[in-house]
């Protein structure tokens, strides 16, 4: 079997069946264990984004919001998108819904928990699932276990869906050569990736509020232009999830199959990455970052993920195929599957091919957030495995930085198998953990609801959970 066949072999044993159940149900778990923490305190996640810290220890939370936002929506809100229409049919967007808004419990829990446990390296914070499942589980091996395999993801087998996003939309956008752009792309990468955790949060804070309020403003746009065709639009996403829409009956495994793939991939709760950077961030209490994160769900599969599937639908710019690879609709003859359904759809829409343009610098530009959000994170795993070494960190930059590259010469459809693989192993280790865990999130919800019922601004104290802050991580008598 070849290279590309046993990866795709181990991608579908871990994204079968059981990997749909337990995503589904543990978001429902945690929501309702947590009693709707998404609904209740939607108001409050906001109000904690525009929160006043600073730190000289990590990042701000604004900028762990951003470098998260900037992180997830990439490829996976755009282009995961289009892929989702093409492979699970329209339904699938509804199934993406799902997943977020059930997935907003999971990053509360992951990223409480990473907050929480979260420990000092060389002066500054550093968490996330390894050191959450170590110190609270007492499994240091599952924390290692847990390193490895997001290293893998996101230090080999994610990067590449990125580049390869950027690459191709910038050559139909621009007519660059993707050898070239692939080798700019890589070149801006270092200069990033060299200056450590706060320049990572500093650029992402300036880039992912701006192209996120742009694309969305693009997309309301496209929605004005059609809105005749928007009613239709919805109920034929939510005909397809059932299979009530003739046409797509016989995809309702593809649909939710394809929607709870790219909406984790989209948002990638579960797999850890929200509580890696969450870890970095600044605060009083566990629970503010939970919540901030739980925001960036949102932001980025309702928000920026739906943008892109009304573009896409409301002006017909997609092809749907069946397993066998058989067209059920071939509105676009000859385009491949992705990034450029939604060039394709702006076009459509407006004059002058502003699509491809404009699409290309919003893909580079996200894509970019989230190169550098993979990085970080594999950094601090790479950290975990061999702390304090200069040769590793050296060496996850140049592993890192040719992973990158990779995504200029590979396959498309190979780039997203590998990309999925990475988020699979993730989740499937991290959900398990915090499955374990939940009672621990339930506690630190608890606390922050009782000290903000009493009119204070609620501190968190470490041993409410158990944990001996020799680091003086946690000083209660800090402000906000």
């Amino acid at each position: 079997m070849s290279f590309n066949g046993i990866i795709t072999a181990i991608n579908n044993i871990v994204w079968s069946t059981p990997m749909i159940i337990l995503c589904v149900g543990a978001g429902l778990f945690f929501t309702i264990r947590l009693g709707f923490p998404q609904i209740r305190h939607f108001g409050e996640m906001w109000k904690l984004l525009t929160g006043k810290e600073k730190s000289d220890n990590g990042v701000t939370p604004f900028q762990a919001f951003a470098t998260t936002v900037g992180g997830r929506v990439g490829v996976g809100s755009i282009a995961g998108v289009a892929t989702a229409i093409c492979l699970g049919g329209p339904g699938a967007v509804f199934w993406m819904w799902v997943i977020a808004l059930v997935g907003m419990a999971t990053a509360f829990v992951e990223s409480a928990l990473g907050q929480a446990y979260k420990t000092k390296i060389n002066g500054e914070y550093v968490g996330g699932p390894q050191y959450y499942i170590e110190r609270a589980l007492g499994k240091k091996w599952y924390g290692v276990l847990y390193a490895v395999a997001a290293f893998l993801a996101l230090g080999i087998l994610c990067p590449g869906a990125q580049t390869y996003s950027i690459v191709s939309s910038m050559k139909s956008a621009f007519g660059i050569n993707v050898y070239i752009m692939g080798a700019i792309v890589c070149v801006l990468l270092a200069l990033i990736i060299f200056g450590g955790v706060k320049r990572i949060g500093k650029t992402a804070q300036i880039i992912a509020p701006f192209m996120s309020v742009l694309f969305v403003l693009m997309a309301l746009i496209i929605i004005v232009v059609n809105i005749r065709s928007l009613p239709a639009v919805i109920v034929l996403i939510f005909k397809s999830a059932f299979g009530a829409e003739k046409m797509f009956s016989g995809m309702i495994g593809a649909s939710i199959l394809w929607g709870v793939k790219r909406g984790i991939f989209s948002n990638e709760a579960g797999d850890g990455t929200g509580a890696l950077v969450a870890a970095a961030a600044e605060g009083t209490h566990p629970a503010k970052q939970g919540l901030i994160q739980s925001l960036s769900i949102f932001i980025t599969t309702i928000v920026i993920g739906s943008a892109t599937a009304f573009m896409i639908l409301l002006t017909g710019a997609y092809n749907v195929m069946d397993a066998s690879g058989n067209f059920i609709v071939n509105n676009l003859p000859g385009v491949e599957y992705g990034i450029l359904y939604t060039q394709e759809a702006i076009n459509q829409s407006l004059p002058g091919g502003i699509g491809n343009a404009f699409v290309a610098i919003s893909v580079l530009l996200f894509a970019f957030t989230s190169l550098m959000a993979f990085y970080y994170m594999a950094e601090s795993n790479m950290s975990y495995i061999m702390p304090g070494s200069k040769a590793a960190k050296n060496f996850t930059r140049v592993v890192f930085l040719a992973a990158t590259y990779y995504g200029v010469v590979n396959t498309g459809e190979m780039i997203w198998t590998c990309g999925d693989l990475g988020v699979g192993l993730m989740f499937w280790l991290n959900i398990i953990a915090i499955l374990i865990l939940s009672k621990q999130a339930v506690i630190i919800l608890k606390d922050y609801e009782k000290q903000k019922k009493l009119g204070i601004d609620p501190v968190f104290d470490p041993a409410i959970l158990g944990i001996d802050d020799k680091e003086n991580i946690w000083n209660v008598n800090k402000t906000a």
